[in-house]
């Protein structure tokens, strides 16, 4: 179970807001499974459907990690008016089966359900996220 502190998943749905009704990616690192870090990526696709993350910012991203001696543990988009469960798309770019995969749901009234989802092979399982709320 992925344990993402309050301020991290604040942060997720404060960008999710910001880039709608666009697609937001980003992602999120830590140590064991425990997020520590999150790294709000360029989506260079600018598209309601997809995101295509910055390889640029993408190897600033990975260099910082190591740096700093933590690791990617989920990679996270939303999803502008859709469910939060992958896409076909989101399914064939699965390229980190070691990664969760968090889907951020918004709505058009900025509502937001965030899931997270292990893709491995095409595979999809539901991930157990544990929101923590800021006094845990």
């Amino acid at each position: 179970m992925l344990r993402i502190p309050s301020n991290i998943t604040e942060e997720m749905i404060a960008h999710a807001k910001a880039d709608f009704p666009l697609e937001c990616c980003g992602i999120l690192a830590g140590k064991d499974d425990t997020i520590s870090h999150i790294y709000k990526v360029i989506n260079n696709d600018r598209s309601r459907v997809s995101y295509l993350m910055d390889p640029k910012e993408q190897i600033r991203v990975f260099k910082e990690m190591r740096t700093l001696s933590i690791e990617m543990k989920a990679i996270y988009h939303s999803h502008p008016n859709h469910p939060a469960y992958p896409s076909m798309t989101d399914v064939e770019l699965a390229y980190y089966p070691d990664a969760i995969y968090i889907i951020i749901s918004i709505n058009n009234n900025k509502e937001t359900e965030i899931r997270g989802f292990r893709i491995i092979n095409k595979e999809i399982t539901e991930a157990e996220l544990n929101l923590l709320a800021s006094h845990d």
